[in-house]
């Protein structure tokens, strides 16, 4: 009997997914690549420069400054957002009903606004001792208040509370739907042996999440090896005092667009992708082990 051919139904209605990938990722990143590998020059045609400017990042001690500080933010972000959205969303799972919904939506803000305008509020708010923080919560009471964008030892912190204060909401909801799917067979059976709310987090709610947790970890840590706008607002462009505030992205255009040497640009750009697909794969393989045990 002859097998049926195949439908060219479906392959026409993804035609279009595959050539806006082909077109808007697949060819400005050859271009990219492509860049990386020709002499810096703004006037006149680029030539062909092969791998020096991947050599040349290896004498740049302000490059592997802003890798560090960009490995370093990221890791505060998941250690700070990560836990404060799943209690956040434990929360929400105990409050009554009929508030879930306003509180979600309120928690959803955040990450609906656009990066820009988030920063320029988180500006607003932070910005030395003329922010709202300061003015509130210290000035009243005699405090002189901190330097939320000055000082290298909290540009850091500022960032990545920028961080919190974007994705709480959007993180609470994804941990929020992976709550609803536990079976509460799971929590029944250890609360018969005299479990305690902890141990039933801790054996319980920690190990089933983990799949969950491993995706919001990985979007995360996507967005924060990214960031830019954010940065760019509240720092200027720059690192900030001592380059504390100094990340890939930030310095990557800064050489493109302020030095004018877009092949050493896109040669940075290509040397952090290894570090990002180890980092994401060891995400996604946590989570695989435990698809696996269960």
């Amino acid at each position: 009997m002859p097998r049926p051919r195949p439908r060219p139904v479906p392959w026409l209605l993804l035609a279009p997914f595959f050539g806006a990938l082909l077109l808007f990722w697949a060819v400005p990143l050859v271009r990219g690549f492509l860049l990386s590998l020709q002499t810096n020059t703004l006037f006149g045609e680029p030539g062909f420069a092969g791998l020096d400017n991947y050599r040349a990042l290896l004498s740049d001690e302000r490059f592997f400054h802003a890798l560090g500080n960009t490995s370093l933010y990221c890791l505060m972000v998941l250690l700070v957002v990560l836990p404060f959205s799943l209690l956040l969303a434990h929360g929400l799972r105990a409050a009554y009903p009929r508030l879930r919904g306003p509180l979600q939506f309120c928690l959803l803000l955040p990450g609906l606004t656009p990066p820009l305008v988030l920063a320029l509020l988180y500006l607003m708010v932070f910005n030395g001792p003329r922010g709202l923080l300061n003015g509130v919560f210290f000035h009243p009471f005699g405090l002189a208040g901190f330097d939320w964008i000055g000082d290298p030892r909290l540009i850091k912190f500022s960032l990545v509370l920028l961080m919190l204060w974007r994705w709480t909401g959007f993180m609470t909801l994804i941990f929020l739907a992976g709550l609803e799917g536990v079976p509460r067979a799971y929590y029944d059976s250890i609360r018969v042996e005299g479990a305690s709310a902890w141990q039933r987090f801790r054996h319980v709610t920690l190990p089933v999440m983990r799949p969950v947790t491993a995706f919001a970890a990985a979007f995360l840590l996507l967005d924060a090896f990214v960031l830019f706008e954010g940065a760019y607002v509240l720092l200027g462009g720059s690192g900030g005092t001592l380059d504390a505030g100094l990340l890939l992205v930030s310095y990557a255009y800064f050489t493109a667009f302020t030095l004018g040497n877009f092949g050493t640009a896109a040669a940075m750009s290509f040397t952090s992708v290894p570090l990002l697909v180890i980092a994401l794969a060891a995400l996604l393989s946590a989570a695989g082990k435990t698809r696996t045990a269960a």
